[in-house]
């Protein structure tokens, strides 16, 4: 009996998928705001380098909001794949009969390994988006410029590299 109430008591995992996907929907909606407000600004506004610069700005923020909203889609799928049931309509669709499901996570550190990938994307365009509102005046803030651009190119390597194909013992060449 306690047994079947422990098993049945993860179907209260039903609330944070539901509020994963309804953030979902609302980081989509800020987005898709911010993009359409920076095309209006650029449209409707008279033409200088403040409305170029702020119209970018609005469209990378719209795109940063994107990003987390799929990172709380993947948290959302994640999570329902993990303790209440597989995606049974992506396994249908599949045309793969090994698939392991729509986001293939078998435990909590794969589910954690995707999160941190777009989580980190979602950064790098926040940072990206700090930069271009930047003044760049003198050869200090140049460099400084470079040194971020540097930086984000490092992490975006970071994030795209297997770690298993990086710390593996690279096989002798006879």
């Amino acid at each position: 009996m306690l047994e079947l109430v422990l098993w049945r008591f993860r179907l209260i995992a039903f609330i944070p998928v539901v509020m994963s996907l309804a953030s979902t929907l609302l980081t989509f909606f800020i987005g898709t705001r911010d993009i359409l407000d920076s095309i209006h600004l650029y449209l409707f506004s008279g033409e200088n380098h403040h409305v170029d610069q702020s119209s970018l700005a609005g469209v990378v923020s719209g795109v940063d909001f994107y990003l987390i909203g799929i990172a709380l889609l993947i948290f959302g799928y994640g999570i329902y794949e993990l303790l209440i049931s597989e995606i049974d309509v992506y396994r249908d669709q599949s045309s793969d009969p090994e698939s392991g499901g729509l986001l293939d996570i078998k435990n909590l550190d794969q589910l954690k390994e995707k999160l941190v990938k777009v989580l980190v994307v979602a950064l790098i365009v926040s940072a990206f988006k700090a930069m271009i509102q930047i003044p760049v005046k003198d050869s200090g803030g140049l460099v400084a410029f470079c040194f971020s651009v540097f930086l984000l190119a490092v992490s975006g390597f970071l994030i795209a590299i297997k770690p298993e194909k990086l710390f593996s013992k690279s096989k002798s060449r006879p």
